[in-house]
């Protein structure tokens, strides 16, 4: 019984992180790449228009870093609940 609650747990707290992080990269791609372009290209950053640099870059970036976010979280997730590799 404990560890049908521990592995809904660990399931509910992995979907959790994905819907942030999925959430932050909607927002920053199509957010801020789409949507608030306008606004962002009176920005310059680099040279660049802030809105162009999002769109092209930005995106990008933030998935990166937010696959290595995702990596680091899923590993104390599963030190947590005992379910690691090691």
């Amino acid at each position: 019984m404990n560890d049908q609650k521990n592995i809904k747990n660990y399931w509910k707290t992995n979907l959790r992180y994905l819907l942030v992080l999925l959430s932050i990269w909607f927002v920053v791609s199509y957010g801020f790449g789409i949507l608030l372009v306008n606004p962002l290209n009176t920005i310059k950053l680099g040279g660049f228009k802030l809105g162009f640099w999002f769109a092209q870059q930005g995106s990008i970036f933030t998935f990166v870093i937010l696959i290595f976010v995702y990596v680091r979280l899923m590993n104390k997730l599963d030190k947590k609940y005992e379910v690691d590799e090691e």
